[in-house]
Order: structure tokens, then sequence, then C-alpha cells
């Protein structure tokens, strides 16, 4: 990865009624080495839309499932695509949303189960 350029990630939850997705938005922008491009905010395709523009993303990268999130960012080109994602969803579901991003290629070195 080409250290003349942000890190680009991507969330999964943190939607408009979420408290903790805030919380890692803002520590991640710290120290402006970090930028968010792509989401998938909520299980509710509309508050997803509706969290993305509130952020300001593109609207292309804003998704209606997480699902839909990983098989799309995993084909865009290595130099558009996310290099990671932030699961901010109830404990619960952080080992599927994990296990479906890394079967779509990205990988990860901590797994909630």
């Amino acid at each position: 990865m080409p250290l003349n350029r942000k890190i680009r990630y991507g969330m999964v939850g943190g939607g408009p009624d979420a408290f903790i997705g805030a919380v890692h938005r803002k520590a991640a922008a710290l120290d402006g080495e970090i930028e968010l491009v792509a989401g998938a905010f909520s299980s509710s395709p509309e508050k997803s839309r509706q969290q993305g523009a509130e952020l300001f993303l593109n609207a292309n990268r804003v998704y209606g499932s997480y699902q839909e999130m990983a098989e799309k960012e995993s084909q865009l080109p290595d130099g558009e695509r996310i290099d990671f994602v932030s699961i901010v969803t109830p404990n619960h579901i952080h080992f599927d949303v994990a296990k479906t991003f890394i079967e779509a290629g990205f990988m990860s070195s901590a797994i909630n189960r």
C-alpha cells in the first residue's frame, strides 16, 4: 500500500440511531491518516443511505447491506477499494460480517466470535 495516501476504510453499522459508530469515526479521524469512503450503516437501506449522505460519502459507495458492500468493494481496483472495514454492529453480528469480508478477499487479524 502506498504511503502517500490516506488509508481508506468502510464501516458496517453505525447508522443514524447508533452511538458507537460516531465514536469510531471520530477516533479514526484523529490523526488525519484515515478516511471513511464506504459503508453499510444499517440493516435498513434507507437509513444507510441517510447516514452516507450525512457523512458526505459518494452515494455509489453507500450500500444497503454488508453483503452487498463486501461483494462490490472486492470488485474495485486496489487503488479504489477499502483497505479495511470497521465493524460497529452489535457484538453478536461481528463474526458473520467479518466472515463475509474475509470470504470476499479482505483479511482480518482479529475476529470477535
